[in-house]
């Protein structure tokens, strides 16, 4: 027994090839419209942006001088003239950096690694304030409370932090 899609294939492979209609350009209206450099349609905001026709006028300026790492894309050959030097990739974030850059920007491993990457990042930024003895204020670091307000803010961080560790300590008696 066939199914529907199997007599639509059969359909259309008895069909002849169908041939694309012939379009008369002097039938349509508008075709050809920017065809003549003396009628051009886009000259009067040409004229005031002070565009004098296609093509790069400008020359390239010079390159930044790359004092840290600087991941590239394998669709590029050239950098760019200028890039962000402020947080060189480090740690385990940086490693997965540097494997997302292996990857095509047109694959989803490329961007799901940096999306990884910078949730470590985020781990990673936590233990070093923890490490360098800096409790973090994650509701005026992420916009929740207004910097103004920080002192409030830092209050309830550490007292939601003392919170958790009580909390923690009394689990741990529990289970003993």
């Amino acid at each position: 027994m066939q199914t529907q899609s199997d007599r639509a294939e059969a359909a259309a492979r008895k069909a002849p090839p169908a041939a694309a209609p012939r379009i008369d350009p002097t039938t349509v209206v508008g075709w050809g419209v920017d065809a003549d450099p003396e009628n051009d349609p886009t000259w009067p905001m040409r004229d005031r942006a002070g565009d004098d026709g296609p093509g790069m006028n400008w020359s390239r300026p010079a390159l930044q001088t790359a004092e840290v790492e600087i991941l590239a894309s394998v669709e590029h050959k050239a950098r760019p003239a200028t890039m962000g030097t402020s947080v060189p990739p480090r740690g385990l974030s940086g490693v997965l950096r540097r494997q997302a850059f292996r990857f095509s920007e047109s694959q989803w491993g490329h961007w799901l690694l940096l999306i990884l990457a910078d949730r470590v990042n985020t781990v990673e930024g936590l233990l070093d304030d923890l490490g360098r003895g800096r409790l973090p204020n994650p509701l005026v670091e992420t916009g929740v409370v207004p910097h103004a307000r920080s002192r409030e803010a830092a209050a309830a961080t550490v007292i939601a932090a003392g919170a958790v560790l009580t909390a923690a300590v009394l689990l741990m008696r529990r289970r003993r």
